[in-house]
């Protein structure tokens, strides 16, 4: 999925975590690409006229993630699980603003990737899919992480397996328990809506 070279992203990303500025810094021309590709697939589901663009999803979470003081990254995968937790924010806090600001009038919508989609319909309430994830967490913790590298970092079965520490096949059965739960979530939520 990512193509700068692992082991280099990796040596430099533990590193950085050792307190090598420079590391951090030779790392940015590694990473933003990459970064940007996912920002990019973010906002391809979201409204055509949508006032957030790539580079500024992308500044935003890199400036979050240099805040850091020491950050103690497991490996690449580690990183962009980390990355894509925070433009998930970071796309909540600007819809819940916008819907704000709109005074209730309804939330941005999201269109879902057709191969993680976690309902079967396409477009999903970014704020809804926040509450419902918050709601797993609250329930299960590793499921709702792991919903949130699949879904929002894109990351794949195995690599999730290497974020997490658990088998392929634990991501597997989680990740199917975990779609069903938020499928009937989402379902309810617009039932009472």
């Amino acid at each position: 999925m990512y193509p700068a070279s692992s082991e280099r992203v990796s040596k430099l990303l533990l590193n950085w975590g050792q307190g090598d500025q420079g590391a951090r810094e030779a790392l940015i021309p590694l990473v933003y690409d990459e970064l940007r590709r996912l920002a990019r697939r973010y906002l391809r589901r979201e409204r055509p006229n949508h006032t957030l663009q790539s580079a500024a999803l992308v500044n935003e979470a890199y400036l979050r993630l240099i805040r850091q003081e020491q950050p103690k990254w497991q490996n690449r995968a580690h990183f962009f699980g980390v990355a894509a937790q925070l433009m998930r924010h970071i796309l909540v806090d600007h819809a819940r603003n916008r819907a704000a600001a709109k005074r209730g009038a309804g939330a941005p919508r999201l269109t879902l990737d057709p191969d993680i989609a976690l309902p079967q319909e396409r477009d999903v309430d970014l704020i809804a899919l926040d509450d419902a994830l918050n709601q797993l967490a609250a329930l299960d913790p590793q499921q709702s992480r792991l919903v949130e590298l699949r879904f929002f970092g894109g990351l794949s079965i195995e690599e999730t397996s290497v974020v997490l520490g658990v088998s392929p096949a634990t991501v597997k059965r989680e990740w199917a328990t975990a779609r069903a739960w938020l499928q009937r979530e989402m379902r309810n939520k617009e039932t009472r809506a």
